[in-house]
């Protein structure tokens, strides 16, 4: 976890967008707080498989398009399905992180 929080700028905008039910949705503002987040999505689910599969590179944004399959520990439900990650990156700093998930699998709607 350190190594990757390194590549977090110090201020940051960095947000999960999901159901507001899901304690590692929301923004974050700093370091720290990208670390909380990083805790809480470990305290909140079971990651079986989490692969990266496109990177889409375009004037400091990179889009990572991959599949997951996890199960959340408060749901034991096992869920499966595409995500998708933007990431700005300015002098060699994370500045800003979108992340987007199909949540609604998770309680198998």
């Amino acid at each position: 976890m350190p190594a990757i929080l390194e590549l977090v700028a110090l201020e940051v905008d960095w947000e999960f967008v999901g159901s507001a039910s899901l304690p590692y949705a929301g923004r974050r503002q700093t370091r720290d707080e990208v670390a909380d987040f990083f805790a809480m999505l470990a305290r909140t689910e079971d990651f079986h498989v989490c692969e990266p599969r496109e990177f889409i590179e375009a004037d400091g944004n990179v889009t990572v398009l991959g599949w997951a399959k996890a199960t959340g520990f408060d749901t034991q439900k096992m869920s499966e399905g595409e995500w998708a990650q933007v990431f700005t990156v300015r002098e060699g700093k994370i500045t800003r992180w979108r992340g987007f998930a199909n949540t609604a699998a998770r309680y198998g709607l």
